[in-house]
């Protein structure tokens, strides 16, 4: 059950309302970096939460947050379509407000929403839970709250650095230690539940089951044979429990042979036969030893 007391978490104002810049919040609202992804990925790893209650509740606790944190974007969004123009015919300037429809506003804002923020992104695209990973793995979902919150504090400072609104700076200012924070914490799980002992994730998968001659070399792909050296090509693995090394890849399979098609399944003739393919295979040897 969620509670709402009706204030906002911190104070939002703005002093220069800019319907271009609320599109630019949308992003962090319905963006592959924003706001609702986090809060609904925080309340899925929660709800399949397994284990010690504290990193259900820790979860909960967070995606309760971020709830707040849609909100407040949500009142940007509307405080900076306040004197938007409503037809496309009223006066346009070099003023961002009066001239923002010329000049990049989301006419969505007036046409489907009447001057509110809308879940979709600043290209106007609907949020679509493809970002959300919760995985049931705790040190995973640890692992993916981190990058999740990476790019969100990304996204919080290239808007900071968009805007010369003060308000807008002020209230971009707290989400942005909000996410330091929240980087923070998730790093302090995974350090409790063991840092680097975590990996390889699972860890209650047993390693000698792995065909282990691969699992500390780093393979190269360069077709000049070259490999770039660093921490991950040489010296103790960051897990302790190997050594790395660099090898150039090499095939280690043969080339893939499938069964005919089906008759049934829409092929052509010589598809659905040895003898079929064989002939195309020969015919097209034959072609291509008189062509040389």
């Amino acid at each position: 059950m969620f509670y709402a007391d009706g204030k906002l978490q911190y104070p939002v104002r703005v002093e220069r309302p800019n319907p271009v810049f609320a599109k630019a919040l949308q992003q962090a609202i319905g963006g592959i970096e924003g706001e609702i992804r986090v809060c609904l990925q925080y309340m899925f790893q929660a709800w399949g939460a397994r284990g010690p209650s504290k990193y259900r509740d820790m979860l909960l606790n967070t995606g309760t947050e971020e709830i707040g944190h849609i909100e407040m974007l949500a009142t940007a969004v509307a405080l900076n379509l306040e004197k938007a123009p409503l037809s496309l015919q009223e006066e346009v300037s070099a003023n961002p407000v009066a001239g923002s429809v010329l000049n990049g506003m989301n006419l969505r804002h007036i046409l489907s929403s009447g001057l509110a923020a809308m879940p979709v992104d600043s290209n106007g695209v609907p949020f679509d839970c493809s970002h959300i990973y919760a995985s049931g793995n705790i040190a995973a979902d640890m692992h993916a709250n981190v990058t999740a919150e990476s790019s969100g504090r990304a996204l919080a400072v290239r808007l900071y650095n968009m805007t010369d609104d003060p308000g807008m700076k002020d209230m971009l200012s707290f989400m942005i230690a909000r996410d330091t924070m929240h980087q923070q914490q998730w790093l302090a799980a995974i350090e409790e539940l063991g840092g680097a002992a975590t990996l390889p994730i699972p860890n209650s998968f047993p390693q000698e089951k792995e065909n282990t001659e691969f699992s500390y070399v780093y393979l190269g792909h360069m077709t000049d044979g070259s490999i770039p050296q660093g921490r991950w090509s040489s010296g103790p693995s960051m897990d302790g429990k190997g050594e790395f090394s660099a090898a150039v890849s090499e095939p280690l399979g043969g080339v893939p042979s499938l069964a005919p098609a089906r008759p049934d399944s829409g092929a052509q003739e010589g598809q659905t036969s040895k003898s079929g393919i064989g002939g195309v295979v020969g015919s097209v040897e034959g072609a291509i030893e008189r062509k040389l």
